[in-house]
């Protein structure tokens, strides 16, 4: 009876690790970015309270952060079939470089949800639908270097779905005279149908030039804590400072969706 047990659990073991080893597959980036890119691996540190996640990867480290309170408010009709919930959630915190250059993060998530509930009426009878109406992600993150107020990057990231809403989506990073567009990324190749769980992450794009890409959530079951991030070695040191602030801002993002 134990042999049977084993030679029906092994496999089926041996089954799951390889396919959960070939869906640890990162996000596909550019040929150019591979060749003049680092490829590191995310450390998240802990979390304190009141904190964010000690996010340190390559030169950068977040030295200081705050987390603001969550705060969220709702109303909903008289029969409570269709509700609209508004949240907010608010966090700051500093990261430094190798040459002690540190880069101050000021970021906020506004959402807004809508939604109908169906009423019941008698005993296994119901009136309406249980339905996403829209729902919208508007975040935002302000970057100064140095302490200087005089240039300002913003990260601007907005996702708009739902069944009534025209779904939409729009990133990018800009200081004005700059824009630099998030393009969406995953492990899925173009034109392959894709496997469960992909990899996905972002990629930085100005004027076709690909900057540097994040991977927050890798492949499989186990995708959190898969974070990897790539900056272009040819950038100065400003701008390397710059991607990776912007980049550890999405990452706590996505930290904080995972946790609701």
């Amino acid at each position: 009876m134990v042999q049977l047990i084993f030679r029906v659990f092994i496999p089926c073991l041996l089954f799951v690790s390889v396919n959960n080893a070939q869906a640890q597959k990162e996000i596909i980036i550019d040929d150019s970015l591979a060749a003049n890119a680092v490829k590191q691996n995310v450390k998240m540190g802990s979390q304190g309270f009141g904190k964010i996640w000690k996010f340190h990867f390559g030169d950068y480290a977040v030295v200081s952060s705050k987390m603001g309170w969550t705060t969220t408010s709702s109303k909903s009709n008289l029969f409570n079939t269709k509700t609209e919930s508004k949240t907010t959630e608010k966090f700051s915190f500093i990261m430094t470089n190798k040459v002690n250059d540190s880069a101050r993060v000021n970021a906020a998530n506004n959402i807004k949800v809508q939604t109908l509930k169906e009423l019941q009426l008698l005993p296994n009878f119901y009136w309406g639908s249980n339905e996403l109406l829209s729902e919208s992600d508007n975040f935002s993150a302000y970057i100064n270097i140095n302490g200087d107020t005089t240039e300002t990057w913003g990260l601007f990231m907005n996702i708009v779905r739902g069944s009534t809403a025209k779904g939409s989506y729009e990133a990018f990073l800009s200081n004005g005279p700059r824009r630099i567009i998030l393009f969406a990324a995953s492990s899925d190749k173009e034109g392959m149908p894709g496997k469960p769980l992909p990899a996905l992450g972002y990629k930085f794009v100005e004027n076709e030039s690909i900057l540097g890409a994040l991977q927050y959530l890798g492949g499989g079951m186990l995708g959190y804590n898969k974070n990897i991030v790539w900056i272009d070695d040819r950038l100065d040191e400003k701008s390397k400072l710059i991607l990776a602030a912007a980049m550890t801002a999405i990452m706590q993002k996505k930290m904080n969706e995972a946790a609701r």
